[in-house]
C-alpha cells in the first residue's frame, strides 16, 4: 500500500481549480466555433496556461514538502529517486 500523495488535504481545492479549468476550456472551444476574434482567444489560452502552472506549481510544492522530505528522511536510494524524479519534474514544467 502506498502513502497518501502530498496534496490529499487540498484534493478538494485542486479538483475545483481543474473543473474550473475544464470549463474555460470548453469556453475557449465555444469561442472558436463562434468564429471569434483571434486575439480573445489567444487571451483566453493564457489564462488556461497560467491556470495550469498554478495546479502544476501547488502540486509540487506539496510533493516536496511531503514526498521529498520522507524520502530525504528514509536516505539512500528512495532519496536518490524521489530527487531525481522532482529534478525532472521542475524541468518540464520549465520546459513547458
Amino acid at each position: 500500500m502506498e502513502n497518501m500523495p502530498g496534496y490529499s488535504a487540498t484534493k478538494d481545492d485542486h479538483l475545483k481549480r481543474l473543473r474550473r479549468i475544464e470549463g474555460q476550456v470548453r469556453g475557449i472551444a465555444r469561442m472558436v466555433d463562434e468564429d471569434k476574434y483571434c486575439i480573445d482567444i489567444l487571451t483566453q489560452v493564457s489564462a488556461v496556461n497560467r491556470a495550469l502552472q498554478s495546479v502544476a506549481l501547488g502540486l509540487l510544492d506539496e510533493h516536496m514538502g511531503h514526498c521529498l522530505v520522507d524520502a530525504a528522511r528514509a536516505g539512500g536510494e528512495e532519496q536518490e529517486s524521489k530527487l531525481k524524479e522532482a529534478s525532472d519534474a521542475i524541468a518540464r514544467l520549465v520546459r513547458s
